[in-house]
């Protein structure tokens, strides 16, 4: 009998909520693409809608993450453990987390991109985005490591899914060192309190990243046990 349906005997397998939470999650940021556009545009209207989505997501998330703490049994007929589920769910938590911080803020402060940052900017956040896209990839693929009991052909596949995690990672680290550099080089131009914000939020961008990093950390862990 496959993993998943002894599962089923003593308790609905947590499996598909994480998934579902992973994707609620990547929901969040992926709506920073349009968000920045938006801004970078002038368009605090439809930045404004855009962000009471991504709120949305992150709210719906939360939901998942509490349904799934309260439902979780302590035993798990399963390859991972209850600790280390959670510990998985916490760090894709993050992601939704840091996508709502990211357009609270610039929402709060009416920011506006300057001019010389725009197109870095939104190729700093489609990076960012691209990372947590790989994430949900490589979390999509839990079902099958279930089935395999963590072994097989499926491992070799999630394994260079988290290769490709570390990739673009470190792609959005060296974009966060290039835009910082490029915000340097006008920011005596600027108001300060405005550099203060733009500096934190380019700093916020950098974290969804490592994010969706952390998810793919967190399941190399349970590739390894």
């Amino acid at each position: 009998m496959a993993l998943t349906n002894i599962a089923n005997l003593f308790g609905r397998s947590p499996i598909k909520p994480i998934k579902e939470h992973m994707a609620t999650a990547h929901e969040a940021s992926a709506d920073l693409v349009p968000f920045f556009e938006a801004l970078i545009q002038g368009d605090l209207a439809k930045a404004e809608e855009i962000q009471k989505r991504i709120s949305a997501a992150e709210n719906r998330a939360d939901d998942i993450k509490r349904d799934l703490r309260l439902h979780l049994p302590d035993s798990l007929f399963m390859p991972v453990s209850r600790s280390d589920l959670l510990e998985l769910l916490h760090a894709q938590d993050k992601i939704a987390n840091t996508a709502q911080d990211i357009a609270g803020l610039s929402i709060g402060r009416k920011m506006e991109i300057p001019a010389k940052l725009q197109n870095q900017m939104a190729t700093f956040v489609e990076s960012a985005v691209a990372t947590s896209a790989q994430a949900l990839r490589a979390i999509n693929e839990l079902d099958e490591l279930l089935e395999s009991g963590f072994a097989g052909r499926e491992v070799d596949i999630a394994q260079r899914m988290t290769e490709e995690l570390d990739d673009l990672e470190r792609k959005s680290d060296k974009l966060e060192v290039e835009i910082r550099a490029s915000l340097f080089e006008i920011e005596k131009d600027l108001p300060p309190v405005d550099v203060i914000f733009l500096y934190r939020v380019i700093e916020w961008i950098g974290d969804l990243a490592d994010c969706a990093h952390g998810v793919g950390n967190r399941l190399q862990l349970l590739l390894a046990r």
